[in-house]
């Protein structure tokens, strides 16, 4: 079990003459925290909801918490929880937020006053990649055959995709590019729930569909979708990557938490600590299998400059695929 360090730390208010401040006085040695929240900005049941109590049961697990509130603050693909914890949680020592690409892309197409520069961010989780299907009838039997139906009749070549604006979104937006289609003439139909996105392109509502292979797993597996492509660069899920195929494309999703601006530099020390003990439990481990995640752990200065960039990367991304909310 993790111990969290706080001598230095609090030896050094000491010789200040400062008190230590109230999280480092409440928390039991070896804890984090008695209770911690996490607020998650998406409905129950999707990814980010799965990855967000995965970590909770994983530091209540690792016995760096005794108890986890989940709150789920849903709409505008992300932004609308992202406003909400910042408003109520960004100087909350024992409050942690989960953010995705798919927030991301959603900042980009919103434009919301919150962004991410409102939070700060702890680790990197997860990540995966976005897969290609089409129903186990179709005509389209490869990635470059769709390719040449968005090129020639991209109105008539719907793909269904999870949130706006999130990695699903911009990977099909890259596809229809690669093909020589207009932007404004992709068309692509968004779903909350998984569930609804496997029912368009089986029930032939989309020609093919867009998201992780969890989403499409069970079908995959009954022989009722096919998988025709993958955004990784070599092959993944055995699944031949869209690169592998002659598309210079290739996108990665990710999960991470994040605490509030307003937290100190020392608790959120204590927090990477703590999460990144909390991955070593075998219910988290079991949780990346099941989802299939790759454990992809980045903190520190090298995620503040992954996140940046990638900011960057999906605002162009945006305008250049003119993609719509």
């Amino acid at each position: 079990m993790l111990t969290i360090q706080r001598r230095t730390v609090l030896g050094a208010l000491a010789g200040l003459g400062m008190a230590a401040p109230l999280w480092a006085q409440s928390a039991p040695k070896g804890k984090l925290a008695p209770k911690l929240r996490i607020v998650i900005p998406a409905m129950s049941r999707t990814a980010l909801d799965e990855a967000g109590r995965a970590l909770g049961d994983a530091l209540v697990g690792q016995g760096l918490s005794d108890e986890i509130e989940y709150e789920n603050k849903e709409g505008g693909s992300g932004t609308a929880g992202l406003a909400w914890y910042v408003q109520k949680y960004s100087a909350d020592p024992n409050a942690l937020f989960m953010g995705d690409s798919n927030l991301v892309g959603a900042l980009a197409l919103q434009k919301p006053a919150v962004d991410l520069t409102k939070v700060k961010p702890i680790a990197r989780l997860t990540s995966d990649y976005p897969v290609v299907v089409v129903a186990a009838a179709s005509p389209v039997k490869t990635i470059n055959e769709l390719v040449e139906r968005l090129r020639t009749n991209a109105k008539q070549t719907s793909m269904a995709i999870g949130a706006v604006g999130g990695a699903d979104h911009v990977f099909a937006g890259l596809l229809a590019k690669a093909a020589g289609a207009r932007p404004e003439d992709a068309v692509y139909l968004p779903f909350a729930r998984n569930f609804e996105l496997v029912d368009a392109v089986m029930g032939g509502k989309a020609a093919a569909g867009v998201s992780s292979y969890g989403t499409f797993s069970a079908e995959l597996a009954g022989g009722k979708l096919r998988a025709i492509g993958v955004s990784s660069k070599k092959a993944s899920y055995g699944v031949k990557s869209v690169r592998e195929q002659g598309l210079d494309v290739d996108l990665t999703n990710w999960r991470a938490v994040f605490t509030g601006a307003g937290v100190p530099a020392a608790r959120q020390a204590e927090m990477v600590e703590a999460v990144k003990a909390s991955l070593a439990y075998e219910l988290w481990k079991k949780t990346l299998k099941q989802s299939y995640w790759e454990q992809s752990w980045m903190s520190g200065p090298d995620l503040g400059n992954f996140i940046d960039f990638d900011v960057k990367t999906t605002q162009l991304m945006v305008q250049l695929l003119k993609l719509k909310v």
